[in-house]
């Protein structure tokens, strides 16, 4: 247990040996009155887990594949100076999600070979601080044939100055510079920066490859070492809730496990008995489970199988709720699908065709709005997405409701499907070409803007389906007025 919560001590020093003989017998003495986890929780604390497990090659990053390919500015930053050959090293944006891993990926290339490697934020840091890194960059190469990549975290807070005192060593290669922004860079970083470096999108990371981490994490000498054990319930939890983000999902198992550990001193200081180990619990690893996660996080796990049923049936009631006009259930269901970590693009594009299949011309803007609110949340993706979403479904859900354009389009493919509608009148045919007229092409044909309200009489079908109706408004919202309009139209069009 002491690779979760401490280090053991080390031993002293030859001349202190009785010392610490005896300093070792009173410590072996307390040790049987207390469990295994209490003495580990003891010892000198280590690191955050998120910290201890951070990827020491490029090998072992999660996730960022497409960054990370044989050849890849990434790549050869982090195989050292010679790596690039005869081209120079190009300095780099990393924009991404937190959680991503754009300070491992910094972390790993502080590890290659031939070059110095020097940390800012641009929380702490100014102008003299990036000057002062300038004036030893250019020493290093200089004198040392040194490259200095310089990793500044959270560029997008440098403000145009700050930026304008990067150019001059990124522009003659004092410094390889990798920035990390969640910021859109196109808004938070000045031009002439951009210009002189790549851009490198960083993806949030996979439910796979939470899952990897955290297995990863558990067995890992470095994590907890393989004194817990993760149940499948508890996995799916944290793998759900850290919307893939692998900072938070560690931080989270660490958390659980803490809980897991703390219902473990429990159980070994009131049940000590027969069967327990001299250090008074079983020797054997502690399960975390579905109640640890939840207690650590205080958030229950919502039941939903992205892959199963749930989400099938979620999905399901929450447009059913829309549709019904029930804004309070389809609230509801979008916070079920949201919490249990459904992917926000997915709920937006089923608010899109429910615009259109279930308020339809109703009301025309509903459409705008649930079109407005999917780009929205690709903009400025979660939580604030929630927000968004939200508006579009309350629109939804109290708007009028028609489905006649969404049965008409049912009706037409049905008569395709069925045969029906054969050919094209002749003078709605292309007539552009030459020859086009001996074949009686666009012959006769009566142009709308020529007749009185741009509406002339002439036949649009085919002969076989004149006078069928696909499109029938209904009278509620908007189409009460367009159920006049377009008795009236289909008058003038049919000459009646």
């Amino acid at each position: 247990m002491d690779d979760l919560f401490g280090s053991a001590a080390q031993d002293s020093d030859d001349g202190d040996n009785d010392a610490a003989e005896a300093d070792q017998s009173r410590t072996a003495q307390s040790r049987t009155a207390q469990p295994r986890s209490a003495q580990s929780r003891s010892t000198q604390p280590r690191g955050p887990l998120a910290v201890r497990m951070r990827p020491r090659t490029v090998d072992e990053v999660v996730g960022q594949q497409h960054l990370l390919g044989q050849g890849s500015p990434l790549r050869q930053l982090a195989a050292g100076a010679e790596a690039a050959g005869p081209a120079g090293p190009s300095s780099l944006i990393l924009w991404g999600p937190p959680g991503t891993g754009k300070t491992t990926l910094a972390h790993v290339i502080a590890r290659g070979p031939g070059r110095k490697f020097v940390e800012l934020s641009a929380i702490t840091a100014g102008v003299k601080d990036v000057r002062r890194v300038m004036d030893d960059a250019l020493t290093a190469r200089d004198l040392y044939k040194t490259t200095t990549v310089l990793f500044l975290d959270e560029i997008h807070r440098f403000n145009k100055a700050q930026q304008d005192a990067l150019l001059p060593g990124v522009e003659k290669g004092w410094v390889v510079l990798v920035a990390a922004t969640t910021e859109n860079p196109s808004f938070s970083v000045v031009s002439p920066l951009l210009s002189r470096s790549l851009l490198l999108t960083l993806k949030p990371l996979t439910d796979a490859d939470i899952e990897g981490l955290l297995v990863r994490a558990v067995e890992d000498p470095r994590g907890l070492n393989n004194d817990v054990r993760l149940s499948d319930e508890a996995l799916e939890h944290l793998v759900r809730l850290s919307g893939g983000d692998a900072r938070r999902a560690l931080t989270a198992l660490e958390a659980a496990a803490g809980v897991a550990f703390g219902d473990a001193d429990d159980v070994g200081s009131s049940g000590a008995g027969e069967g327990d180990t001299d250090e008074g619990m079983p020797d054997q690893p502690v399960t975390v489970e579905l109640r640890h996660t939840e207690r650590a996080l205080d958030a229950a796990a919502v039941r939903y199988d992205r892959a199963g049923d749930q989400h099938y049936d979620v999905a399901s009631a929450f447009i059913k709720s829309i549709r019904g006009s029930d804004v309070d259930a389809a609230l509801h269901y979008l916070a079920r699908m949201l919490e249990a970590g459904e992917d926000p693009r997915f709920v937006a594009r089923r608010i899109v065709i429910s615009a259109a299949e279930d308020v339809g011309m109703a009301d025309p803007t509903a459409l705008q709005t649930a079109v407005a609110a999917a780009q929205a949340v690709q903009l400025i993706g979660m939580p604030e997405g929630r927000i968004v979403l939200a508006e579009a479904v309350v629109h939804l859900a109290t708007a009028p409701k028609s489905n006649a354009a969404y049965m008409g389009i049912n009706k037409a493919i049905a008569d395709v499907r069925a045969g029906l509608g054969n050919g094209i009148p002749a003078h709605l045919r292309d007539a552009h070409y030459p020859g086009s007229k001996q074949l009686g092409h666009g012959v006769g044909y009566k142009y709308a803007h020529d007749a009185p309200h741009s509406v002339a009489a002439q036949q649009y079908p085919p002969d076989d389906l004149v006078g069928r109706d696909y499109y029938e408004p209904t009278a509620n919202g908007a189409e009460r007025d367009i159920a006049v309009r377009l008795e009236r139209l289909r008058k003038i069009i049919r000459g009646q």
